[in-house]
C-alpha cells in the first residue's frame, strides 16, 4: 500500500455511500408524516371502559353505532386551554343531536385539578379519567391535546394533533359519520 491515507479516505467514502443508501431507501417520502398522522387510521379504536366525572361508565360498547370524537386533553396544557372555546362551540353546535357523541379523556394531570378546571369552565361534554394511562397507551397519544374521530362502525377515521379548530373537529365529525 503506497498510500494508506487515500484507502482509507476511500473507505470512508464508500461506507458514508452505502449509508446514505441505505437511509434513502428506508425513509418514506414524508419524513414528517408519522408526526402528523395515527397509526391507528382505517384500524379498529381501541376498546375501552371509563368512567365520567359525573359517574356514568363509558365504553365501546356504549358508543356503537354513533359517530364519536374523544380528545385527550389536561387542566394545565396551554394548547388545551387554547382548544376549549373550539370544543365548546362544537359540543354546543351538536348538543341536540344524540347521535353525536364528545368525550374528553384526562391525559397526564390530576383528577382534582382536572375536576376544578371542567367546572370552573364549563365543559358540558362527559370528560373520563384514564387511570394508569391505560387509555392514552392504547390510542398512542404523544401529548396533548390529540383528538379522534371514530365512526360508528368502531373504525378510526381521523385524528388531529394539537388544538382543533371547530372547522378541524367538523371535518373529523365529517369523516366519522361518512364511514359505516
Amino acid at each position: 500500500m503506497r498510500h494508506p491515507a487515500r484507502w482509507a479516505a476511500l473507505g470512508v467514502g464508500v461506507l458514508v455511500c452505502v449509508l446514505g443508501v441505505v437511509l434513502a431507501t428506508q425513509v418514506g417520502t414524508s419524513p414528517t408524516q408519522d408526526a402528523q398522522s395515527s397509526r391507528l387510521l382505517g384500524k379498529a379504536a381501541p376498546t375501552f371502559t371509563v368512567h365520567t366525572f359525573d359517574g356514568q361508565t363509558i365504553s365501546t360498547q356504549t358508543l356503537a353505532g354513533q359517530p364519536v370524537i374523544v380528545n385527550f386533553w389536561n387542566s394545565w396544557c396551554i394548547p388545551c386551554q387554547q382548544e376549549l372555546p373550539s370544543l365548546k362551540m362544537f359540543a354546543a353546535e351538536h348538543a341536540a343531536d344524540p347521535n353525536v357523541v364528545l368525550v374528553g379523556i384526562l391525559r397526564d394531570d390530576t383528577v382534582g385539578a382536572a375536576r376544578a378546571y371542567a367546572a370552573a369552565e364549563g365543559i358540558s361534554w362527559p370528560v373520563a379519567d384514564d387511570p394508569g394511562a391505560a387509555l392514552s397507551l392504547a390510542f398512542g397519544t404523544r401529548g396533548q391535546p390529540e383528538t379522534y374521530a371514530i365512526s360508528p362502525g368502531g373504525l378510526v377515521v381521523g385524528s388531529e394533533y394539537g388544538p382543533a379548530s371547530v372547522k378541524n373537529l367538523d371535518t373529523l365529525l365529517a369523516a366519522a359519520q361518512a364511514h359505516p
